[in-house]
């Protein structure tokens, strides 16, 4: 395992990833506003380094303000944006609904509303671009329940490592991967709420190893959580437990490439989705319609398949055509 700090050592090493799609058509020399949730995740800064990536590819200037996890600074943020006479708003929701009230006044300056990895609950939002969630837990699921039948295991007990409470993503990859074990015969227990955090995986799963030392599977909602429930499990000697996650954090390939048991994954690779936020961003400005809904696209990653998908950098690559030309 590794720090945080390490993390952004690492990225700030790394070079920006070619821009997708780069020169569509719209406004040019845009000013876009970005209000982050956080940067305390190696997932939100590598979506931060695509959108600077687009957005200077296409002469843009991007002012991009992290609202540190604070619902309260994001909507002063905000209202900075508003302020400083942005022609585009992204949001990253800290909370859907606390954030309404600044959408609102958004709008009411006419400044369309882009959000982006989370949703916000409100009217007036332009266009949401993200992944469908529900299906990436719904992937890895199929995949555990595949995997345990291969292996001839029935009745198996299944720790979930979860997200943050109440959130629309870890809700959307707990109500999938679910979904998917219904009717399997094996059980679910719900664990704590590790905030996509691998060092809280690491206090979690000590404790859930002791209270259920009869478990098969550890399904976390990130591959940071993941791999950070696996990193106890090697340390207790538990090889029998197969790990899944979501995200497709290159770490994560690289345990399933070498053999372990790491078992499935989908890709979520954040600086395709900053860079698809920047064009529809663009698009919104020009005044022309864009879908209230651009999916930047998941697949499942296995054992069978990881040679497939290129993870030389923090996250895998996937960047399949998801935006009309």
């Amino acid at each position: 395992m590794f720090g945080f700090s390490r993390i952004v050592s690492v990225l700030a090493a790394l070079p920006l990833a070619a821009v997708v799609g780069a020169g569509v058509a719209g406004a040019e020399g845009l000013k876009i506003g970005f209000s982050q949730v956080t940067l305390q995740s190696p997932f939100y800064v590598q979506l931060k380094n695509g959108a600077e990536a687009a957005a200077e590819a296409g002469d843009d200037t991007l002012i991009f303000l992290d609202a540190n996890g604070d619902v309260s600074k994001q909507n002063n943020d905000i209202q900075d944006l508003i302020t400083q006479g942005v022609d585009v708003v992204i949001i990253n929701p800290v909370n859907p609904d606390a954030v309404v009230p600044s959408l609102e006044a958004a709008t009411a300056a006419g400044i369309p509303v882009i959000t982006v990895d989370r949703s916000i609950n409100g009217e007036g939002v332009t266009a949401h671009i993200g992944r469908d969630n529900k299906n990436m837990g719904a992937l890895v699921g199929k995949a555990v329940v595949e995997r345990l039948k291969a292996d001839g295991v029935e009745g198996a007990k299944i720790i979930e490592i979860q997200g943050d409470a109440g959130g629309a993503v870890m809700m959307d990859r707990r109500d999938g991967f679910h979904a998917s074990l219904e009717g399997s015969g094996h059980t679910i227990l719900e664990g704590p709420y590790a905030e996509y955090i691998r060092a809280n995986a690491v206090v979690a799963m000590q404790d859930l190893l002791q209270a259920h030392t009869d478990v098969k599977v550890v399904y976390a909602h990130n591959d940071d959580m993941a791999l950070g429930a696996l990193q106890v499990l090697q340390e207790s000697g538990r090889d029998d437990v197969l790990i899944a996650g979501v995200d497709g954090l290159s770490e994560a390939l690289s345990v399933m490439e070498a053999g372990g048991n790491y078992i499935a994954t989908t890709l979520n690779d954040p600086q395709y989705l900053g860079d698809v936020t920047i064009q529809v961003a663009r698009e919104a400005a020009a005044g022309k319609k864009v879908p209230g809904f651009v999916d930047a696209g998941t697949t499942l990653v296995t054992p069978e398949n990881v040679g497939e998908f290129p993870h030389d950098a923090l996250f895998a690559e996937y960047r399949p055509e998801v935006l009309a030309r």
